[in-house]
């Protein structure tokens, strides 16, 4: 067999970070990023550390085989499209050049050992090219031995800091006894609010608008949120609520809450410590998951024509020309469901806050299961919106817009919107909208439509036709009066005159 030829549009990033080392595999196809593999071992690089912080030989070898696991399959890829960083523990080791030199033979490729400050600018730069956020944003990523901090606008980083705290060293150093008791958590948090205060008031001069936990301890409360049927965003008082739950048990040995994976649950509490510690000191109302970190901020930092993108125009973009959408119909969906939505946004008035962006990206997508068959298309839309990753789109928005294509035609389910929890209204709302829209763009163009008017009296919605064009079009008029009973059905009242 000849040698393989190395793939020129696929790109890894190698991530060496105290608790665990990631990689990532991308693919830059049609206009977008496309995942095409990952790899994370749990390392606990961090716990290898002495109080002199020297590193054990143990962890270095388990980072070692770890490395050799991954070295197989980065021999595809050409070498200018690999980077390789390591965070804070190689940052803090003494000894790091001994774990470094042996790394590089392994993977055949240089290791990058990035400072605090780096780190903190990069994991911001992975949140805003996967997440959209207009004004100043809040990031967070509690890491084996570090946490950045970060304030940012658009692609910019603002305030920046690396907090010498992470849930691997504080595992060591509050809950190594394996204990699960308030003067365990108390110290813990205790030692992390004395870090965070140095930053503070500088932090919360700036401000933020709205604030993202990058972090696996992020994503482990959110999923123990999901399971108890709580909305997925994180408060202090839910933080409180969830450390109660855990000094119920014993040892963390024993920790077992429902949604906890068992992969995080050894750091899981020493997480949660600094987290609540971060609420308390930043005075942190809310916050969300972020869609990217470390790894994303690095992947896109290596491909040019990523930067500065509009992040949501870039993700939809990608997926129509992927699925071979047609263009001029999915614009003329989302002109009308706009000048629709418009018309009733006074009576609906959460459609103003963010309704107009979803009901744009929805309409845009809604003909992509086209490609796969026509029968049953908005499933098949709804299926491959859920299982791709949507940049731009926190998961809350993504869930509305799966929603909404799963929902755009066809029959309607009474209770097919109660999983949203407090998005149901706003999805049900945008629902209603797209699909009369849909029926009004059926012709597939321009210019074929009267001046019409929709009006809402509370949920109750009336569409009127100028003069007599309604006789005039007896399958619109069919179509529409089908509408209307599908609405009922639902328990929604939808009038055409």
């Amino acid at each position: 067999m000849g040698q393989l030829k190395p793939q020129k549009n696929v790109y890894a990033v190698i991530d060496l970070g105290s608790n665990s080392f990631h990689m990532l595999i991308a693919k830059s196809i049609a206009g977008g990023l496309q995942t095409i593999g990952r790899v994370k071992r749990k390392v606990r690089l961090a716990a290898g550390l002495d109080e002199n912080n020297v590193l054990s030989s143990e962890a270095m070898q388990r980072g070692w085989e770890c490395l050799a696991l991954f070295a197989e399959r980065l021999q595809d890829i050409p070498k200018a499209n690999i980077t390789i960083v390591a965070t804070a523990t190689l940052r803090l080791a003494t000894n790091a050049d001994v774990f470094k030199q042996k790394a590089e033979q392994i993977l055949a490729h240089k290791i990058n050992v990035i400072s605090g400050e780096l780190e903190a600018r990069t994991i911001y730069k992975g949140v805003a090219h996967t997440s959209s956020c207009s004004g100043r944003q809040l990031v967070i990523d509690i890491g084996g031995a570090s946490t950045e901090v970060v304030i940012g606008k658009g692609f910019d980083a603002l305030h920046y800091k690396s907090l010498n705290m992470g849930c691997v060293t504080y595992l060591e150093r509050y809950f190594k006894d394996g204990k699960l008791s308030d003067a365990n958590f108390s110290a813990a948090i205790k030692a992390a609010r004395t870090v965070i205060d140095e930053i503070a008031p500088s932090y919360k001069t700036a401000g933020w608008e709205i604030a993202s936990g990058a972090s696996g301890t992020v994503q482990a409360i959110q999923e123990i949120m999901v399971a108890q049927s709580l909305d997925d965003s994180l408060s202090l008082n839910k933080l409180l609520e969830i450390q109660k739950q855990s000094t119920a048990f014993n040892s963390i040995a024993e920790l077992d809450l429902p949604g906890l994976s068992e992969e995080r649950r050894l750091v899981f509490v020493s997480g949660l410590a600094i987290l609540i510690a971060l609420f308390e000191s930043l005075e942190i109302e809310k916050m969300g998951l972020a869609g990217g970190a470390l790894r994303e901020g690095v992947l896109y930092s290596m491909i040019p024509e990523f930067h500065n993108h509009d992040i949501r125009k870039r993700t939809i973009d990608a997926f129509m020309s992927r699925y071979h959408v047609d263009k001029k119909q999915a614009n003329r969906v989302a002109e009308l469901s706009h000048y629709l939505a418009q018309q009733v946004s006074q009576q609906w008035s959460v459609i103003e806050q963010n309704g107009f962006a979803l009901l744009n990206a929805s309409a845009q997508l809604h003909e992509i299961g086209l490609l796969i068959e026509y029968k049953q298309y908005q499933n098949h839309t709804a299926y491959i919106l859920e299982n791709t990753d949507m940049p731009g789109f926190s998961q809350s928005e993504h869930k509305i817009i799966v929603a909404i294509a799963n929902a755009h035609r066809a029959d309607l389910q009474k209770d097919g919107f109660k999983h949203l929890g407090c998005h149901q209204q706003l999805t049900q709302y945008l629902t209603r909208l797209i699909r009369i829209a849909v029926i009004l763009s059926m012709r597939r163009q321009d210019d074929v439509l009267p001046k019409l008017n929709l009006t809402a009296n509370n949920e109750a919605l009336t569409l009127s036709f100028e003069s007599d064009w309604l006789n005039a079009h007896p399958l619109m008029a069919s179509e529409l009066q089908l509408e209307s009973k599908q609405q009922a059905k639902a328990g929604w009242k939808f009038i055409v005159k």
